[in-house]
């Protein structure tokens, strides 16, 4: 029977990899027409496909090609999803009243599993293998490498498991060798130590990218591997809603986790040579879009998106981003996500960032460029005006990657992570935190800006403050502030700034009501350009939307709300709309498991939050 399910799953994962059409040179692979075990890992060509199927199980519309990327992550202080509330659809995710019946759940949770179920198979068979113990020294070393994606893949699926769902049920054996097929849940703290012991052993089998460039970003190397082995330390030191007690808390050794975060975050940031900040922080999307720039490598690891499908393409840049009206020379893209429309103001006016981040204009059906409401910017590093789409299509897929580790993030962890060891921030540390605003100013922080402060307290508020506006839109502030045991506070705080912006008090006391606008071209230029060329009466956006305006309209313009565009009831009150509505602490900082697989598992136990839902 073991056998005969084992050739079942590899006839899978053969299948699996072969019918994937890549144009991402990195993910090239010769197929193999027979799948057993023995010919599968018996070439370096076909045990390359094999863990390209493994590859493939990050990206499409249930991967990091959509729902994970653009639904999990969200809401926090920066990004919501649009429209109304749905227990059931992607709204009821972004308000934290999903039900375990939402469409939005099941499927990226089964290929979460069915890519630890691959991974598991290349962990068992990659070392058993004639090729790993007597290929040549090239062979050997080839598929020494093999054995060590998979293990960063594997850790990545069970990482993204356990973010969202707590103590997931493990397996690291596959199915065809466990006694047990339906494993109860476990605990994640073990699951957490067991991945970043493999990310330790997978370091060593990997190369630094300058030896392997033909991967480029696109797979796992040194690098990318010990920063996600230093981000998932970082989540088991940090804090998360325990099983046992229905409560946020974090273990009492959480700082031999936060060490391990600092030593692997230490060496990356030893070897510039192999990653580096790039100096010009849009091209860092702009480059995820097809055209490199990035020289320095900032990009440690993009999930790849190709093909024009929905199983190994994205919807980045047509779901999400920049929001292109249907009748413009673009077609139809972005605004699935919006801001939080007081993320616009946590950032200084002379913040290279916000533009990039925020879409402060969308462009109309005239295919120009024209203000938006306060309540309806976009998140714009994604962009179907950076992709080489075709006019006449209404394909919504743009092979646009997605950035699942920066160099920042590596910079902003060891900073955090030595602030958390030490008795406070050490040189080094407010060096990586300076390192990120200096770049952020373009390239010298203004004099007239606060010192990054030395003490330990203040010190990992500016980190905190730094993340939100570095990582706007990746999907990673609301795992940020679990971890912290921040997300409650920072909701409440969220509401009193939005009650404070919609009367126009306190910090915003200077908000304009309304601004008044003409439609102007889109450039395609810088977007701080961009948004400085906006055709705005009084001058430009960083005077327009920083001052009280006049009450009547100006010949030739039109009015747009600004301020006026939010209400209580729209921002806070309304059970369709309003900012997390249905949060609450201790009970869903996870999400529910799917009904689907708790029927499938009867061993699984249902998340607190939700139980007798």
């Amino acid at each position: 029977m073991k056998i005969k399910s084992i050739k079942t799953a590899f006839l899978v994962l053969a299948m699996g990899a072969i019918s994937l059409p890549s144009c991402k040179k990195v993910l090239d692979y010769d197929s193999e027409s027979n799948s057993s075990t023995t010919v599968v890992f018996g070439s370096l060509n076909s045990t390359n496909t094999a863990l390209i199927a493994v590859y493939n199980r990050l990206i499409g519309d249930n991967g990091y090609g959509s729902r994970i990327s653009t639904l999990f992550g969200v809401s926090a202080d920066d990004f919501r999803t649009s429209g109304s509330y749905g227990a059931d659809d992607r709204r009821g995710l972004s308000m934290y009243g999903a039900s375990p019946n939402n469409t939005d759940l099941i499927n990226p949770f089964a290929q979460l599993y069915s890519g630890v179920e691959r991974a598991n198979l290349c962990i068992k068979f990659i070392p058993e293998s004639q090729l790993y113990a007597n290929g040549s020294a090239t062979e050997q070393a080839t598929m020494r490498r093999y054995l060590g994606e998979a293990l960063a893949l594997r850790a990545q699926f069970y990482y993204e498991l356990i973010r969202n769902w707590g103590d997931v049920p493990q397996r690291f054996k596959s199915a065809a060798y466990e006694d047990n097929l339906f494993p109860p849940n476990a605990n994640r703290d073990e699951t957490y130590d067991v991945i970043i012991e493999d990310l330790k052993t997978a370091a060593e089998l990997v190369p630094w990218r300058s030896d392997i460039q033909e991967y480029g970003s696109f797979r796992y190397t040194k690098g990318a591997i010990k920063a996600l082995r230093a981000r998932i330390a970082l989540a088991r030191g940090g804090y998360s809603l325990r099983t046992e007690t229905k409560m946020m808390e974090r273990r009492a050794d959480y700082l031999k986790y936060y060490q391990i975060a600092f030593e692997e975050c230490q060496e990356i940031i030893a070897n510039p040579a192999q990653h580096d900040l790039n100096p010009v922080f849009e091209n860092v999307f702009k480059t995820l879009h097809g055209t490199r720039m990035d020289s320095a490598h900032e990009l440690m690891f993009e999930v790849a998106a190709f093909g024009g499908n929905s199983n190994t393409d994205s919807k980045l840049g047509y779901y999400n981003g920049l929001r292109f009206n249907s009748a413009s020379e673009y077609g139809q893209g972005g605004g699935g996500m919006v801001a939080i429309p007081t993320y616009f103001y946590e950032f200084d006016k002379r913040d290279l960032r916000r533009d990039v981040t925020l879409g402060v204009f969308e462009i109309n059906a005239n295919s120009k460029k024209i203000i938006n409401t306060l309540n309806n910017m976009s998140d714009a590093k994604f962009r179907k005006s950076w992709t080489a789409f075709n006019k006449n299509s209404t394909s919504q897929t743009f092979a646009v990657n997605w950035p699942m580790i920066r160099f920042s993030d590596v910079l902003l962890m060891f900073a955090e992570a030595d602030n958390e060891i030490n008795p406070q921030p050490s040189a080094a540390a407010i060096a990586a935190l300076k390192k990120v605003q200096d770049r952020a100013y373009g390239g010298a922080t203004p004099a007239d800006l606060p010192a990054i402060p030395t003490n330990k307290a203040d010190f990992f508020n500016a980190i905190v403050k730094e993340r939100l506006l570095e990582f706007g839109g990746e999907g990673m502030r609301k795992y940020d502030l679990i971890r912290w045991n921040l997300i409650n506070s920072k909701f409440q705080e969220t509401r009193t700034k939005l009650a404070d912006l919609i009367a126009g008090t306190g910090a915003y006391t200077n908000v304009p009501e309304i601004v008044y606008t003409k439609e102007s071209n889109y450039n395609l230029s810088p977007s701080s350009d961009e948004v400085a060329s906006m055709d705005l009466f009084g001058g430009t956006a960083n005077v327009v939307l920083y001052q009280l305006g006049q009450a009547t309209t100006p010949t030739g313009y039109t009015a747009r709300n600004w301020r006026k565009s939010l209400t209580t009831e729209n921002q806070l009150t309304s059970t369709s709309t309003g900012f997390a509505f249905y949060f609450e602490p201790n009970k869903k900082e996870l999400f529910p498991y799917p009904n689907t697989a708790l029927n499938q598992n009867t061993n699984m136990k249902q998340n607190f939050g939700y139980v007798g839902l």
